[in-house]
């Protein structure tokens, strides 16, 4: 087969190394285009793009998905089956072209977390469990007909970051069984509905955005564990210190611990100065294990209390 691999981010860079690895003719990687970064605004290069030249595969990297241009370059690649990881919405004019169609690995077990931020949501919504799911790409986002799932254990203090790696290898090796399937025509579709238990609620998976971050003390402890860690290490749960002077400062919390025990007093700051900070909430205390105050990098909680103290009479807002 002839295929298409669609991706952007470290996350579909396995899936399409499997492919690689198994002899699969990969003829076009489509991509983002290159952007500028970081301080100096140094154009950067997308990790799936890093990948494809390294093995001399054919890039394309289109401003516009529905460019006329771009949509006869692919069609002339004659690709049999297109694979998207991690990419952006495509038109119809693309995702149809192939005879074998294409399909979409998703971070979530569908039709449970539609969206941009699956394994964020889930963690921040207390999942035990969340897995990967391949389907056919149809008009609706996310909706097309199931392919295989796979189920993924989330530990009880896993971050993010730390299930994001897990699932970029399962995800890979669950993208190959699917090719493998399609290749030999073994492919039975099942509808998404069919996955759903009467009366089951769909989950939604929305972008993150910065005020998703925020944390309200107000909460249980689990829930603020949740949050902190379903955004660990990136944006970064945080919560807004007044400082004596009025000043406002965001601090992030990227790991912690829950603390469950009776009622307290909300939104205090405990710290020894040396080792321990937590902060009080609904049903107990989160201690803080790493931390990121603003210009400073991120550290666990003694090596910032070694040169910094906390204001005593500051308040978390």
């Amino acid at each position: 087969m002839n295929i298409i691999f669609l991706g952007t981010p470290e996350f579909a860079v396995d899936s399409l190394r499997i492919l690689v690895e198994n002899g699969y003719d990969v003829v076009g990687v489509i991509t983002a285009c290159d952007k500028p970064a970081g301080r100096g605004q140094k154009m950067t290069i997308s990790a799936v793009k890093t990948y494809a030249l390294e093995k001399g595969l054919n890039v394309l990297q289109p401003a516009k998905m529905n460019d006329p241009q771009f949509l006869e370059d692919v069609k002339k690649l004659n690709a049999d089956l297109q694979i998207v990881v991690a990419f952006r919405m495509m038109p119809e004019a693309l995702w149809s072209m192939p005879p074998l169609g294409t399909f979409n690995l998703h971070g979530s077990l569908l039709p449970q977390y539609r969206g941009a931020a699956p394994i964020n949501r889930a963690i921040i919504n207390g999942e035990k469990v969340t897995g990967l799911t391949t389907f056919f790409l149809k008009h609706e986002i996310d909706t097309g007909n199931i392919i295989f799932r796979k189920e993924v254990p989330i530990g009880e203090n896993e971050n993010a970051g730390e299930l994001h790696d897990r699932m970029k290898v399962i995800g890979a090796h669950l993208v190959l069984q699917t090719v493998k399937a399609i290749e030999s025509g073994n492919v039975v579709e099942k509808s998404q509905q069919s996955f759903l238990d009467a009366g089951e609620k769909i989950m939604e998976a929305p972008k993150i955005f910065k005020e998703d971050g925020k944390l309200d003390f107000s909460k249980s402890t689990h829930a603020l564990h949740n949050q902190i860690r379903g955004l660990s290490p990136f944006p970064g749960a945080y919560f807004e210190l007044k400082l004596p002077d009025d000043q406002v400062i965001a601090v992030k919390i990227l790991k912690s611990l829950p603390e469950p025990g009776g009622t307290v007093l909300t939104h205090e700051l405990i710290t020894d100065g040396k080792k321990m900070l937590k902060i009080s909430a609904a049903d107990g205390f989160i201690n803080v294990l790493e931390i990121q105050v603003p210009g400073k990098k991120r550290m666990k909680t003694h090596e910032l209390l070694s040169g910094f103290s906390f204001p005593p009479d500051a308040v978390i807002l």
